[in-house]
């Protein structure tokens, strides 16, 4: 039996492929896999994304209270370690990134206490990226 995690796949739509090169494969530093007129292939941090052209389908972002924050319904994104989530979010700061909630510290002193920021893609798609100190935490009720 394979212990491996297995890997993820998400297809998600784009209005435009060009932006969604540069911000995945330059900002985030997602490589890129196969492509198509139509669609492209990331690896997003191990697992596989897949953005499809579909003007149609990026539409606004509706939210719900978390921790006293609008936070985006419909997003996606990657836990990292904490080193590498202060590293993206000091990149994502020098490209100017608008971000939707600011790279802070959600749930402070409670079990689930997390690093988390929230911003969106060119073509309106909503991102977290979070890091917990302890990885214990991840599931932790």
């Amino acid at each position: 039996m394979n212990s491996a995690i297995p890997l993820f796949h998400l297809a998600f739509p784009v209005s435009d492929l060009g932006q969604a090169r540069q911000f995945y494969g330059q900002l985030l530093g997602c490589p890129e896999g196969r492509s198509s007129p139509n669609w492209v292939d990331f690896n997003f941090f191990g697992h596989q994304i897949v953005a499809h052209l579909s003007p149609d389908e990026c539409t606004s972002v509706s939210t719900s209270q978390v921790d006293h924050e609008d936070v985006p319904v419909r997003h996606f994104g990657a836990i990292l370690p904490m080193s590498d989530w202060h590293q993206l979010a000091a990149r994502l700061r020098e490209a100017g990134t608008q971000f939707i909630i600011e790279p802070q510290i959600r749930f402070q002193g409670q079990v689930g206490e997390q690093a988390t920021m929230f911003f969106l893609d060119p073509c309106g798609n909503a991102l977290e990226f979070k890091s917990f100190a302890d990885m214990g935490q991840v599931f932790a009720v």
